[in-house]
């Protein structure tokens, strides 16, 4: 009888079939030795992918390994993304659709004071972490590392959630400039210039505070994964004209 094992690669799940028995020259089936029940079958870490977590969602096990990506394509409604519980639906649906819908998705986005509420920090919707892309990659172990020099939020880890690659400096079109409306520890702005298209409503009037998620293109020197600068308006047109496409991190809460 073959034995059954699962892998995991972008979200999918594949069977292998391993033949247990070989057949000898005589034709008869060769019986494999027997086992000694004192001695217990370690994996060796050696053979193992390095960045790899399984995926155990088909067996009814351990939720899917990604917590982490950008999305692939935003709601195409330049900042408007129906304020965050519109942006928190874009991650989860976009989630779904690559069989990690069994987490709970926040996007990685912040809105500042107004007069009927108060402002809501990014770092304060995500959780605590670890969080890891689509391969299983580490982006960051906790809030502090992720808001800290040693996060690995870079063109190669920060992955859609099929595991694409996001346009970066170079590429044609650039597409690195990530919504966050953040400044570089989480937190909102204070009341006042508009840094989050109207907390996540307008597609006209307004800016949004931008990232670059390769970590590059303004100056010398690393960019802010999360805050960058802010862009040129609010409309589709205006995001894509400074290097965007309206897309924005996700981050699963469990």
């Amino acid at each position: 009888m073959p034995a059954i094992f699962f892998t995991h690669n972008r979200q999918h799940l594949f069977l292998v079939a391993s033949l247990l028995a070989t057949v000898g020259c005589g034709g008869a089936v060769e019986e494999p030795p027997a086992e000694d029940p004192t001695q217990v079958a370690t994996a060796d870490p050696a053979l193992a992918p390095a960045t790899e977590v399984p995926d155990m969602i088909a067996m009814g096990g351990a939720k899917s390994v990604t917590t982490f990506f950008i999305t692939s394509v935003g709601p195409g409604n330049g900042g408007d993304l129906g304020g965050l519980t519109g942006a928190d639906a874009h991650c989860q649906a976009l989630a779904d659709a690559e069989y990690a819908g069994d987490h709970t998705w926040r996007a990685y986005l912040s809105t500042q004071a107004t007069d009927t509420g108060p402002a809501v920090n990014a770092r304060d919707r995500i959780g605590t972490g670890p969080w890891y892309n689509a391969e299983g990659m580490l982006i960051a172990a906790d809030l502090e590392l992720l808001h800290g020099d040693a996060n690995n939020v870079n063109k190669e880890r920060a992955t859609t959630e099929r595991l694409d690659p996001v346009n970066g400096v170079g590429d044609d079109p650039n597409r690195h400039d990530i919504l966050t409306g953040s400044r570089s520890d989480g937190t909102a702005f204070p009341p006042g210039e508009d840094r989050t298209c109207g907390n996540w409503t307008s597609s006209t009037d307004g800016s949004a505070m931008v990232g670059h998620h390769d970590r590059i293109g303004r100056g010398d020197g690393v960019n802010s994964w999360n805050s960058e600068h802010p862009s040129r308006g609010c409309n589709q047109e205006d995001l894509v004209g400074t290097g965007g496409a309206g897309l924005f991190y996700c981050f699963a809460i469990d």
